[in-house]
């Protein structure tokens, strides 16, 4: 019976609805699945699918290690099925309205280890213009977790390297203060004071890292300065100036601070976006322990 109801049900798809062979062989594969799911659980027709049933299925997909996104699809071919059979006359309408599909998984964003940041660092030739310009750049960015968008945007007067902090304006024109440390506010020093002004020569500009022509430093140049290091280094991960921002965030958790502070450093609106940052702690200390642990 219950074949015969998805078959209804498919047949409905292609004749009626005008979706594609694809289209309708996907909901076929993924109902078949499904009606296998309730035949094992002795139900031989649509009228006897629950709520319940749908709720111990999801259980099975998530037991099953199916994606996120694989289990919302199949749980849409299912509403699709019994929203038909409702319309049939078949089944209650309402079987599936409490159950919610299955939020997507967060990305853990993608950072540095303590030793790639220092090989990245090290690279610019400090002797060059260019070269203490970009190593001034880039301990500005890991000392501060800056967007590189509010990197570019710095003006000299945001920087009070007398007192160690920087002034930005990030997401929702929003004013943060955040710290320099020592490493950072010796090389800014530096480029503010051998480099800074031959770049800038005649023309007057505010902003705080220039290109050798005097033009303010683009958020597409820094990037790829970041890659040009970065393959200098040997790091053969993806980078990006943003992958520099969760490595400050990572390693300042690692070493002890607390979210409430680093979610004001990063200038999140909510402390529960900077919590991703302990899953990324997490990630690192099971990684660690599977290494270490003789029985792991």
């Amino acid at each position: 019976m219950l074949d015969e109801q998805l078959q209804r049900f498919l047949d409905y798809l292609l004749i009626e609805r005008g979706l594609s062979q694809n289209t309708t062989a996907a909901y076929g594969s993924d109902m078949a699945q499904f009606v296998a799911f309730a035949i094992d659980h002795r139900i031989q027709d649509a009228r006897e699918i629950t709520e319940e049933t749908i709720l111990e299925y999801q259980a099975h997909l998530r037991e099953s290690d199916y994606k996120v996104s694989s289990t919302a699809r199949k749980l849409a071919a299912i509403r699709a099925f019994l929203k038909f059979m409702s319309r049939e006359g078949e089944v209650n309408s309402e079987v599936m309205q409490s159950v919610e599909n299955p939020r997507p998984e967060r990305k853990l964003p993608k950072t540095l280890t303590e030793d790639d940041v220092v090989a990245l660092l090290s690279q610019p030739d400090i002797s060059k213009p260019n070269g203490l310009r970009d190593r001034a750049m880039l301990e500005t960015i890991y000392a501060t977790g800056l967007r590189v968008s509010e990197l570019v945007n710095l003006k000299v007067e945001d920087v009070n390297l007398a007192v160690g902090f920087v002034r930005t304006v990030g997401k929702g024109a929003k004013e943060r203060v955040v710290p320099l440390g020592e490493i950072a506010i010796e090389f800014i020093n530096r480029y503010l004071s051998e480099v800074r002004p031959e770049y800038a020569r005649n023309r007057r500009s505010e902003h705080l890292f220039l290109t050798n022509r005097g033009s303010t430093m683009t958020r597409a140049a820094f990037w790829k300065i970041v890659k040009k290091y970065a393959r200098e280094a040997g790091i053969k991960k993806h980078i990006t100036p943003h992958v520099l921002r969760h490595s400050f965030a990572t390693h300042l958790l690692n070493h002890g601070a607390d979210l409430r502070s680093i979610q004001e450093m990063l200038g999140h609106a909510s402390v529960a976006t900077t919590q991703i940052y302990a899953h990324v702690t997490r990630e690192h200390l099971r990684e660690t322990y599977k290494k270490a642990h003789p029985r792991a």
